[in-house]
């Protein structure tokens, strides 16, 4: 992977965890007009699905390329922001419920015990549940996509065949909805390895840029997402349908990831001569990135509970801008430790498995 199409990926992500944050926050006890652009959250999360199918396998191609290098990186990016953000997420609530319960009618509450196990697990979407992750609701996608990641492990580091059984077990284990969603995330897995899209020129990857942001608008001008939802509802019927959660918007999301995958492949060729302009900015957008995860995991409890808190005039601008201020100061002060504790953990993961006799590259 090129440096500057790096950059540029990191700079989709920030965009993206700030999309969802923007699709969240628009409520109406905190702001009494629309957001701009607040209609674009659940695509976002597709953009994360496509992107990281594409990084694990650029990873795995480049730097983990023996299971425990890759199974001491993911055990650690994913459970050094989750487990922090599951007992700050009891916290900012707690809070924020005691100052103003209004704001939390549409959050869970009951069960503190069983969330929080399955939370821990990453379990909350298995087959026919859908347990919230309290205030969290973004939460539920980082428990489909740590099982993408533990699936993939076992395709490449195991014997092709017995990878392969092992990987279907596993996704009839887990249920529909990982099932469903699965060739969004596979997609960006494809992208990487696929070679045609690299032969390319100049003129035909301009083109295909052109043609995924304009289909991406087109997408959202069109309400392909609500018709896609509203239309699977319809077949399966309500009863059942209630049951997939957010993956009721599936047929719709391999429309948009295809087209996600299609600005992927025409900037990588676009980028791979002249990213000049990026390379520029690639200390800020580092910065930002490191800082992404955090933010899409806990932007919803502390925006809540900074709301609560605040009681502002929703009438007024300034309540949300000084909101989502305090909100992202909380996040980046909260990523500065796990993003450490990252780190930390995947050190002492590395070390457990070579006291096992498991070595790493």
């Amino acid at each position: 992977m090129g440096r500057s199409f790096s950059i540029y990926l990191d700079l989709i992500r920030v965009s993206a965890a700030f999309l969802v944050y923007l699709y969240h926050s628009n409520q109406r006890f905190l702001s009494e007009t629309e957001l701009p652009f607040s209609g674009y959250g659940h695509s976002a999360v597709v953009v994360f699905f496509v992107l990281s199918g594409f990084v694990i396998r650029h990873v795995t191609d480049t730097k983990e390329m023996h299971w425990p290098d890759y199974a001491a990186s993911r055990i650690a990016r994913i459970f050094s922001v989750t487990v922090p953000a599951i007992f700050l997420t009891l916290i900012c609530d707690a809070i924020g419920r005691a100052v103003e319960p209004a704001i939390y009618a549409h959050s869970a509450s009951g069960q503190v015990l069983a969330r929080v196990v399955l939370s821990l697990l990453l379990l909350n979407e298995v087959w026919l549940m859908s347990v919230m992750s309290f205030s969290n609701l973004p939460f539920w996608s980082i428990c489909v996509e740590f099982w993408y990641y533990a699936a993939f492990a076992l395709v490449v580091f195991l014997p092709r065949r017995k990878g392969w059984v092992a990987a279907a077990l596993l996704a009839l284990g887990l249920g529909p909805k990982f099932i469903l969603l699965a060739p969004i995330w596979c997609s960006g897995v494809v992208l990487y390895r696929w070679r045609w899209p690299r032969r390319l020129g100049r003129r035909s990857s301009l083109a295909l840029v052109a043609l995924s942001l304009v289909g991406i608008w087109q997408f959202h001008a069109w309400g392909i997402d609500a018709w896609s939802c509203e239309w699977l509802k319809a077949t399966l019927g309500q009863d059942r349908a209630q049951y997939l959660g957010f993956a009721n918007y599936v047929v719709g999301d391999y429309l948009l990831a295809l087209l996600v995958c299609m600005n992927f492949a025409g900037m990588r060729n676009l980028l791979a001569g002249a990213g000049g302009w990026l390379i520029a900015v690639e200390r800020p957008v580092r910065l930002l990135a490191a800082c992404t995860f955090t933010l899409y995991l806990l932007h919803m409890p502390l925006f809540l509970m900074w709301s609560a808190v605040l009681r502002g005039n929703p009438a007024q601008p300034w309540y949300w801008l000084t909101v989502t201020g305090l909100m992202l100061a909380s996040v980046v002060l909260i990523s500065r430790q796990t993003e450490a504790h990252r780190y930390r953990l995947r050190g002492w993961l590395l070390a457990l498995f070579a006291r096992r006799g498991v070595m790493a590259a």
